[in-house]
This record gives C-alpha cells, sequence and structure tokens, in this order.
C-alpha cells in the first residue's frame, strides 16, 4: 500500500498517455466523449501537478486551511489522498467518459467538482494563505476551466441535456465534493497515522521539522 501511496499520481501520469493515445486513434468518438475523456485527463494532470510536479497541496492544506501542527499527515494524510483522488476522483471521473451521453448526469457532477477544485484553488486557498498561486491552480485554469466551458456549450448546442440530468447530477456533485472530499479527510484523520507525506510535499517553511516521524 506504500507504493500505491507514493506513487498513485505517476500512475495517472501513464494513464494520461493512454487516454490520449485512445483519443488519437479513436474514430467514433462525439463531441461529448472528447470533453468527458480531456476532463479525465485534466484530472490525472491536476493531480500531478498538487502532488509531484509542484508537490505542496498536501502541505498547504494541511497548514493554511486547518492550521495544522503536523502538516505531513493531518488531517489529510497519504492514504485518504488515496481515497480521495482514486476511489472518488478517477472512479467518478472514468465512469463519467464510460458511460458518455447516458449519464450525463454523472458528467455534471464531475464537472461541479472540477468547478470545486477551480474556485478553490483560485480564491479560497491563496486568500487564506496569502499568495498569488498554490499547486494545483495552473492546472484548475489551463485544464478543467477550459473542459467545464466545452461541455456546457456541447450539452447545450447539441441538446443532449434534460432536466432530470440537472435535478440528479448537480446533488451527486454535491456530494462528491462534500462526502468525496471534505468529508473523508475528516473522517480518516488520524494523528498516528504511519501514511505521512514526504518533505517534498509540504510547503518550505514546514520542511526539515521534526514531526515524531
Amino acid at each position: 500500500m506504500k507504493f500505491v501511496t507514493k506513487h498513485w499520481f505517476d500512475i495517472g501520469a501513464g494513464l494520461t498517455v493512454l487516454v490520449l493515445i485512445y483519443l488519437y486513434q479513436a474514430k467514433d468518438l462525439t463531441n461529448y466523449d472528447y470533453v468527458m475523456w480531456l476532463s479525465l485527463v485534466s484530472l490525472f494532470l491536476h493531480q500531478l501537478e498538487e502532488y509531484k510536479l509542484v508537490g505542496t497541496f498536501p502541505g498547504m492544506l494541511n497548514r493554511v486551511m486547518f492550521k495544522s501542527d503536523i502538516p505531513d499527515r493531518y488531517p489529510l494524510n497519504a492514504l485518504t489522498s488515496v481515497y480521495v483522488n482514486v476511489l472518488v476522483g478517477w472512479l467518478s471521473y472514468f465512469f463519467a467518459a464510460i458511460f458518455g451521453q447516458q449519464a450525463i448526469w454523472l458528467g455534471i457532477a464531475t464537472m461541479l467538482v472540477s468547478l470545486g477544485n477551480t474556485v478553490a484553488h483560485s480564491t479560497v486557498f491563496n486568500i487564506k494563505g496569502k499568495t498569488y498561486y498554490n499547486a494545483g491552480m495552473a492546472t484548475s485554469w489551463l485544464l478543467f476551466a477550459p473542459c467545464i466551458y466545452f461541455f456546457f456549450i456541447t450539452i447545450h448546442t447539441e441538446h443532449l441535456v434534460t432536466l432530470t440530468d440537472y435535478i440528479i447530477g448537480v446533488p451527486v456533485g454535491i456530494f462528491l465534493n462534500v462526502i468525496g472530499i471534505i468529508k473523508l479527510i475528516d473522517w480518516f484523520a488520524d494523528k498516528d497515522t504511519k501514511y505521512v507525506f514526504e518533505q517534498k510535499n509540504l510547503l518550505p517553511i514546514d520542511r526539515q521539522k521534526n514531526y515524531n516521524r
């Protein structure tokens, strides 16, 4: 399990390549299909920015949002990150792409997750941290935002969406944001967890500190 907690985002990067190869070779995909598969790619790359390319999202979340004195593990720890990002994130975005127009409500739900991330990274995290950038903000605007825009343009201009899709999709999107992200962090918070983040995942001011590993 420790391998997974340390490399799940690298696996996501590999899956990104596979999805892009699939999209390049696919011949019968609709505009909606392309948007949903690219939305999955945007999730993979967003997580890669958060946990590896910049990597400081865990430390920022714990230190800035939760005022934690042990930001390497509490309240967000490395195992909870797998639950939130892989079990909730990957599965919901993947099924939204697989089912396509048969489950536009799920597409709406995942777009609300992307929207929630974009708003949080652009405003909440920067305001709380007194910063202009945080890990995950770049992909929020460069990838999430265009996917959200083209998703809603596509479902409306091509007359794909129904009121029922919104009635189901909006509550599910709220559920994924609140239960699938916020509450999971709370439920699995454990100050004694062995699944701690590496130094590179902490803010510079918290590195090299002794958190009784």
